[in-house]
C-alpha cells in the first residue's frame, strides 16, 4: 500500500475511534533495517525502563520490566525511522489538524517473563503527549510466544483489543485516551514505542525537555 493511502487509513480511523491497528503496515525494508539494528546494539546500550519524565521517573519492576534504547538519526535504519514517522506526523497533521509538534521513540527488548502492566502514556492537562506509536519487529512469532499489546477502553476493565506482536504491524492511538498493557512475553520480544507532542512551551518552560 502507497504511503498516502496508508496515512489516509491512519487518520480515518484515528477519527472515528481514537486508534488504528494495521498489520504488516511498516515498510518491510524499514522493519527489516530497525529489527536487523536492534539485534546488533550492544547489552550496554540499553537501559531499565522507568515511568515518568525528569524528577518524576521512577524504576519500578512490578509495573514493568522491560530495557529501551532511544533512537536518533546517528545509524541509517534510525535515521530512515525518524524520516518515516515525519511523513506521518505531517500527514496526520494535514489531515486532522492535531497540532503534532515533535516525535520521540525507543526501541524495547522484553526479555522472557517481562510485562508493563496497564497504564496511560499521558495524563490530560498533565503532559503534551497526543498521539502513541508503536511497531513490532517480530519475525515468525508465534502464539505461544505472549507478549500480546491490549488496548482498553477509557472506562471499563474488557479490552478492545489483543494485538500480537507481530512483524510490521502498526499500532496507533490517542495517548490520553487508551490504557493498554503489555502481557508478559515468553521469548525475546522486540518493538518501538514513539510518541508524537504537541508543543506546551510557556514563559517558564521550553517544550520538548532534553
Amino acid at each position: 500500500m502507497p504511503s498516502s493511502e496508508m496515512f489516509d487509513q491512519i487518520a480515518e480511523q484515528v477519527y472515528a475511534q481514537g486508534y488504528c491497528i494495521l498489520p504488516k503496515a511498516l515498510p518491510d525494508e524499514l522493519a527489516q533495517a530497525l529489527a536487523t539494528e536492534v539485534r546488533s546494539l550492544p547489552q550496554s546500550s540499553f537501559s531499565r525502563a522507568g515511568i515518568g519524565r525528569q524528577e518524576d521517573h521512577l524504576m519500578t519492576e512490578v509495573i514493568r520490566r522491560d530495557e529501551i534504547h532511544w533512537i536518533d538519526n546517528s545509524t541509517a535504519a534510525g535515521s530512515a525511522w525518524l524520516n518515516w514517522t515525519a511523513q506521518l506526523q505531517q500527514a496526520m497533521n494535514r489531515r486532522l489538524f492535531l497540532g503534532l509538534f515533535s516525535f520521540e521513540s525507543h526501541y524495547a527488548h522484553y526479555s522472557e517473563g517481562d510485562f508493563y502492566k496497564k497504564h496511560l502514556d499521558a495524563f490530560r492537562g498533565q503532559q503534551n503527549r497526543m498521539l502513541t506509536v508503536v511497531t513490532y519487529l517480530n519475525p515468525e512469532w508465534g502464539d505461544e510466544d505472549g507478549g500480546e499489546l491490549l488496548i482498553y477502553p477509557e472506562q471499563g476493565e474488557n479490552p478492545l483489543h489483543k494485538v500480537k506482536p507481530a512483524f510490521g504491524t502498526l499500532v496507533i492511538f490517542l495517548s490520553e485516551e487508551f490504557p493498554h498493557e503489555v502481557l508478559p512475553a515468553h521469548t525475546d520480544r522486540y518493538s518501538i514505542a514513539g510518541w508524537y507532542r504537541i508543543n506546551s512551551s510557556d514563559s517558564q518552560r521550553i517544550d520538548p525537555a532534553e
